[in-house]
């Protein structure tokens, strides 16, 4: 079969590298982004470029690389969005982090004019990016997940299918959710044990041999909390549909707050840097 026709709707940090890996791979790939410098940056890889998603009415298969759910809605449903323009058939791929209610709406909006939604969040940062070693966590039917492992294996090693449409947005929130709640806990065991004197680099080898061992603490000098409070705002969202008292959640979506700040004036020194 003909490789898909890719459109990709937010081409920065994490989409330029997806943009990189495709092109490798043979597929002709159209940007659409806010910001000219990165469409310029795609540009020089060789991708096209559009002013607007709806542009993309051609492309078979649309990847979403945006940041929040206001954004996703109004780049796929909004005046100029993508679903505007596509043909039915065409698959929306949505990697962005988002409320699994928000991929369930699309997803009936985009049934009803003959095209389907991949729910594909991905997980692992920007250096695992590079390397086209990204993790996707996916819902949908078996035949859209088949046409999204052709096209997401140009940059992810790992493809995890976890159920419907909305259960990869549930996969990405728990992984988000454990995610910060080991790093707010590094940050305190860090003070704790600065207290004492103690070389960290050399606590941080031993507890990565022991039950310590975190995929937060190995990538330390990677986290930022950037998009900490709207992860965990997702996960109370889903607690207060389910009406489920999580207080370690509640505690960690307000401890997120301060937390990007610490990390970047007065983190704990787990790697010496």
């Amino acid at each position: 079969m003909p490789k898909e026709k890719i459109g990709i709707i937010g081409a920065g940090r994490m989409g330029q590298p997806m943009v990189k890996h495709l092109l490798k791979h043979g597929y002709d790939v159209t940007a659409v982004d806010i910001s000219n410098d990165n469409l310029e940056k795609c540009r020089q890889m060789g991708a096209g470029t559009a002013a607007h998603p709806r542009d993309l009415g051609d492309c078979s298969f649309i990847i979403l690389g945006v940041g929040y759910d206001d954004e996703v809605n109004e780049v796929v449903l909004g005046e100029n969005g993508v679903l505007q323009m596509l043909k039915p058939g065409a698959v929306i791929a949505i990697s962005s982090t988002v409320s699994p209610d928000t991929v369930k709406n699309i997803d009936a909006r985009a049934r009803a004019k003959g095209c389907d939604v991949l729910d594909a969040p991905i997980c692992r940062g920007r250096w695992f990016a590079d390397e086209g070693k990204l993790l996707a966590l996916v819902g949908g039917r078996d035949e859209i997940v088949a046409r999204g492992r052709e096209v997401y294996g140009a940059f992810c090693s790992d493809i995890s299918h976890l159920g419907e449409v909305g259960h990869g947005q549930v996969g990405k929130a728990m992984n988000n959710l454990m995610l910060w709640v080991t790093s707010i806990g590094l940050i305190e065991a860090g003070r704790v044990a600065e207290s004492t004197g103690i070389d960290l680099v050399k606590l941080r080898d031993a507890l990565m041999m022991s039950s310590g061992k975190s995929q937060a603490l190995e990538d330390w000098d990677q986290t930022s909390f950037t998009w900490a409070l709207k992860d965990m705002q997702i996960v109370m969202q889903m607690a207060d549909k389910a009406n489920l008292s999580l207080p370690l959640a509640g505690a960690i979506k307000e401890m997120v707050k301060e937390a990007r700040r610490v990390k970047a004036t007065n983190a704990p020194k787990w790697t010496g840097k």
